[in-house]
């Protein structure tokens, strides 16, 4: 698979999230700049709440701006046969007889894009199942926690 086109897919639906995110952020900030929402005595905070959702919404955009711009730097290699899992692997997983694909991402875990009829999901080296895939290579059969219990999975293939 050409992981440059997946990133790009990526980093597509990120920077949609992002104009989301931008957009609620100044509707957030108009509001609680309004002058209607001045408080008219010490219990009324809805100017003071809506401020706190600008700021949350802006730290979000930033998060996501951030994302964007590590997956516009990721190296695309392709990983070399018996090469361990790291950042920038497309991994191809068979657990209990279905095959699931992941990329191995800096940020922006929970991702998923749909590639050539695959849904692949981001995983970061930091989540669970990231964490459990690091240095396998492909051909490898890990016990990998799924939803709490071990179960057996079989590494296909490492791109």
């Amino acid at each position: 698979m050409n992981k440059r086109a997946i990133i790009k897919k990526i980093t597509a639906k990120l920077a949609g999230e992002l104009e989301v995110y931008f957009r609620a952020a100044q509707f957030a900030r108009a509001e609680a700049t309004h002058e209607q929402n001045k408080a008219e005595h010490k219990y009324d905070t809805r100017g003071l709440e809506a401020s706190y959702l600008a700021r949350g919404q802006s730290r979000q955009a930033a998060e996501l701006e951030a994302a964007i711009a590590e997956f516009e730097k990721l190296d695309t290699r392709p990983f070399a046969n018996g090469e361990a899992i790291g950042l920038g692997a497309l991994v191809e997983l068979d657990h209990g007889g279905e095959k699931s694909f992941y990329f191995l991402g800096p940020r922006a875990g929970g991702t998923e894009v749909i590639h050539d009829r695959k849904e692949i999901l981001v995983i970061t080296p930091q989540s669970p199942l990231g964490e459990q895939l690091m240095g396998k290579k492909a051909g490898e059969q890990p016990l990998l926690n799924f939803g709490g219990a071990k179960q057996p999975a079989g590494i296909i293939s490492v791109q």
